[in-house]
């Protein structure tokens, strides 16, 4: 058998919701043989059946190669990637159901997260979460995927492009491979810290961006807005290690824009809701899937608390969802501080 010939490893992705169910599909449509883990049965047996998930990537055939099951246990066995998008807010339980099968995991498997979040309560990310569960002996099979791609056009099979850090340059390459095609581009990155913080806090701004666009504020503030997002976002990723030019990249302003304007971005969605007047408890009741700006939003406060960072946008965003704060009376703050040169801090 030649080295063109030989048989593709075996991958698992573990979620099954709109992101999880494209990658998959990706990976399945390069070749490699996918188990695609489920949390409901339904959803398994759906696909199974149907080669269909309804409820999260309604009308896109999903191919034989992808297997759903609803074991991690099952999931686990002897894959050369398990590729996590889950949502950030179950993440760790996740990985912690999976430490009692770790002895079934390839040697050399690598862990990579799609998720884009920050956990609320350490305040870290995604892959803070792998490093401190799995162990550092781990941490070189670790990294993130992130970058502006809505799940829908990228099952459609639209060009996309992405950014990927992971804890060593091999590690990365090797999964760049796996996931490069005709319409799907690979970027490697080997700030992870940066990849991770722009895809989780561009949904903030995004929060914000649909606020504005739900009080008829016009492109004007919406361009301020997604402006002054990668400056804070920039400014507590800094802070917190990362390298400035990652967020002139895909996983920083291609994201953000992306999902300060795109029509299919949760996150927007419900800034545009709550700049019309609901709710944010009745935004949440009616949706299935998840808006992660909104856990994102306290855990991004939370962190410009703890490195006395001022962060006026995000400081904004959290007193609407979570102190009751009017969004008119949010925008009058924001334009009322004290002037400033655009060069300084805030």
């Amino acid at each position: 058998m030649t080295a063109g010939s030989r048989k593709k490893g075996a991958v698992a992705v573990i979620g099954a919701g709109s992101w999880g169910t494209t990658l998959a599909r990706v990976l399945a449509g390069n070749g490699f043989p996918v188990q695609l883990w489920c949390l409901e049965a339904e959803t398994a047996e759906q696909i199974r059946v149907e080669r269909e998930n309804r409820n999260f990537l309604p009308g896109v055939l999903l191919p034989a190669t992808i297997e759903p099951v609803t074991a991690l246990k099952e999931a686990l066995q002897d894959k050369e990637l398990l590729l996590l998008a889950v949502p950030s807010h179950v993440f760790r339980d996740i990985i912690q159901q999976m430490l009692p099968h770790l002895s079934l995991v390839k040697k050399g498997c690598l862990w990579i997260s799609a998720t884009k979040g920050i956990e609320n309560d350490s305040l870290i990310t995604m892959t803070g979460i792998l490093r401190e569960t799995l162990g550092e002996a781990y941490y070189p099979h670790v990294g993130a995927l992130s970058g502006p791609s809505f799940a829908k056009e990228v099952a459609r099979e639209l060009p996309a492009a992405v950014a990927l850090g992971a804890g060593t340059r091999e590690a990365a390459q090797r999964v760049q491979k796996m996931f490069a095609n005709s319409y799907f581009r690979v970027y490697t990155n080997p700030d992870l810290t940066g990849i991770e913080l722009g895809g989780a806090l561009k949904n903030v701004i995004a929060l914000a961006a649909g606020i504005s666009d739900g009080l008829g504020l016009g492109h004007n503030s919406r361009a301020a807005l997604i402006t002054r997002g990668l400056a804070e976002i920039s400014r507590l990723g800094v802070k917190l290690g990362a390298k400035p030019a990652t967020f002139f990249g895909l996983a920083g302003i291609g994201d953000l824009v992306l999902t300060c304007t795109g029509d299919l971005s949760r996150n927007r969605s419900v800034g545009l809701r709550l700049g019309k007047g609901e709710k944010l408890t009745d935004i949440l009741s009616n949706v299935i899937t998840v808006a992660e700006g909104v856990k994102t939003t306290r855990a991004a406060y939370q962190l410009a608390l703890r490195e006395r960072l001022e962060m006026p946008i995000i400081t904004q965003v959290y007193g609407i969802l979570y102190e009751k704060q009017n969004p008119r009376r949010a925008v009058r703050d924001l334009m009322t501080r004290d002037l400033k040169s655009e060069q300084e801090v805030a």
